[in-house]
């Protein structure tokens, strides 16, 4: 079946009325999918935070994950009208492929909790993850009810294709279009998350030509673009690097991230998380102050969420290039052992309380990594095959600095923070780097 049939792609080319979100752009909508929107599990979104503790920072950025969620599913639109014209990409994906892509868009944040990431991160074995909550939500109540009335099809495909367990052919391609070095997801947070915040990094890329270069990759499984949207994907890239280093990685940011995450450590056996899940953003600040009332985790969640806003301030900042003992020392560990290493610091500094002290460390894997095939036409005579297919990071100097040098090694920083009383004195003491490979223990080299 053509997808000229998609009602969603039918209304995206025919301007069709629909809502109207920054920065000035409308999104079509049909009445299935008016239906999705409406109900209570997709209204929730609205009441949860994008960029949740960065707005402590940038005042502006209180954006909700319902507002991400419809630009997601606008350039979900955009790729299908690019793609249905590859010929690979027509054979492969029919219209029920192609639904079932609109509605994963549309609901891939479905399964979000306030502030999930940093929580997660924490690795408590009874806190899930939210990928793994939207099967469930999907297949139950309304969310279900709508899906198979009016779109007739099964939650477990949505899914499948937003966690990546799809194993056919059009499932994995449609993944890497919701997940992938090029996504509607990361396009459209960059944006979204650069406007809001009032910043400029993330709104610099030609998305129309990073658009126009789609097509598959040389095996006809995944997303690749074409050698001329190479300098836009370079720009992509970068608008990732700056925003993660002046956004979402800002040292006030990482120093609120750092202490919601000691709070939930500390309050590990004192909430439910299949209920804290559920929650909104007012929900989830009321239940974790209720959680904490009478804790040490009290000071922490006040600091963040009470009347007057109180960050630990910085004592120290490592990165691999200038560092690279402490840094190996710390990065990659488990928060178990991040919590243990700064009792430790603590005492031999002179025994400050143990929330006194908090370690952030990055974890291993790289943000920037760009795994992207690139299509060029072959030139002179006529070979066998019409192109020649090479590693993004092959044919860009620049993506290779970036993922490597710049972010992993300068801007994922191995950070201690303290209260603000205490952080000036442990800042000047002369010994704080010996201290700190003392008690985290010399790494192997890697």
């Amino acid at each position: 079946m053509s997808l000229d049939r998609l009602p969603e792609l039918a209304s995206f080319e025919s301007h069709a009325e629909g809502v109207r979100i920054p920065p000035g752009i409308t999104v079509p909508l049909t009445p299935r999918v008016r239906q999705l929107l409406d109900t209570a599990e997709m209204r929730r979104l609205a009441r949860v935070g994008q960029l949740g503790l960065v707005a402590l920072v940038y005042p502006g950025a209180t954006h909700g994950r319902l507002e991400h969620s419809l630009g997601v599913y606008r350039l979900a639109l955009e790729f299908l009208a690019r793609l249905r014209h590859e010929p690979r990409f027509a054979a492969t994906v029919d219209e029920s492929d192609a639904a079932a892509f609109v509605v994963a868009a549309l609901v891939h944040d479905v399964g979000h909790w306030p502030y999930c990431h940093p929580i997660e991160d924490v690795g408590l074995p009874h806190v899930p993850r939210h990928e793994a909550l939207v099967h469930d939500i999907l297949s139950q109540g309304e969310p279900a009810a709508v899906l198979e009335r009016s779109w007739g099809i099964d939650p477990g495909r949505v899914a499948a294709l937003i966690t990546g367990t799809a194993s056919d052919p059009a499932g994995r391609i449609l993944h890497s279009l919701l997940s992938g070095p090029i996504d509607v997801d990361k396009m459209d947070y960059l944006r979204r998350d650069s406007l809001h915040a009032g910043v400029p990094y993330g709104l610099h890329f030609d998305e129309d030509r990073l658009l126009s270069s789609l097509c598959l990759d040389r095996h006809g499984t995944g997303l690749a673009i074409t050698d001329k949207g190479r300098t836009a994907a370079e720009m992509l890239v970068f608008a990732r690097y700056v925003m993660f280093s002046e956004v979402y990685w800002h040292h006030a940011v990482r120093s609120a991230t750092a202490m919601l995450q000691r709070a939930i450590w500390r309050l590990r056996d004192r909430i439910d998380p299949w209920r804290f899940v559920r929650l909104d953003d007012h929900g989830f600040v009321a239940a974790l102050k209720q959680s904490a009332a009478g804790t040490p985790a009290a000071t922490l969640v006040d600091g963040l969420f009470g009347p007057r806003r109180v960050l630990y301030k910085r004592v120290a900042s490592f990165d691999a290039l200038r560092h690279p003992e402490i840094h190996r020392a710390l990065a990659g560990r488990g928060y178990d052992e991040k919590v243990a290493v700064a009792e430790r610091l603590a005492a031999a500094c002179g025994g400050a309380e143990v929330c006194d002290l908090l370690i952030d460390a990055p974890p291993m894997e790289r943000e920037v990594e760009f795994r992207l095939s690139v299509r060029e036409r072959m030139r002179g005579d006529s070979p066998a095959e019409e192109f020649v297919w090479t590693s993004f990071g092959d044919l860009s100097p620049v993506v290779r600095s970036l993922a490597h040098e710049q972010f992993d090694d300068l801007v994922k920083r191995v950070r201690i923070f303290a209260p603000p009383h205490v952080a000036p004195a442990l800042a000047r003491r002369p010994d704080l780097e010996r201290i700190i490979l003392e008690v985290a223990g010399r790494p192997e080299r890697r």
